[in-house]
């Protein structure tokens, strides 16, 4: 765990998303597996309450919303395997992706 994570980032698993020329997710790397993106992502912002993690009001916005990622994923790049659902939230820290969690058979 990193020093100073956010408590709403607490036990999430790091993973890293792979994306096209146009920033577009093409896959996201997890516990060593490739899983292939098989639908349009879906994106949206979540405000959360900056006085449950910090102890002061954060500058700017940038610990006030948190970006938030559903992506239909397939495990390597077999087509004909079933779709995932996985949620990711951006860490704040550095701009890298927690995995919030996954919803098998959900797509």
């Amino acid at each position: 765990m990193i020093v100073g994570a956010l408590p709403y980032l607490a036990g999430m698993e790091h993973v890293i998303v792979q994306t096209d020329n146009d920033g577009m997710p093409t896959a996201v790397l997890s516990k060593g597996r490739e899983w292939a993106v098989g639908a349009e992502p879906v994106r949206w912002f979540e405000r959360i309450n900056w006085w449950e993690t910090n102890r002061r009001m954060p500058k700017g916005n940038s610990g006030v919303d948190v970006e938030v990622l559903q992506l239909q994923v397939r495990l390597g790049r077999n087509d004909r395997s079933a779709l995932t659902t996985m949620y990711l939230q951006r860490d704040g820290l550095g701009g890298g992706w927690r995995l919030r969690e996954t919803a098998a058979g959900a797509a």
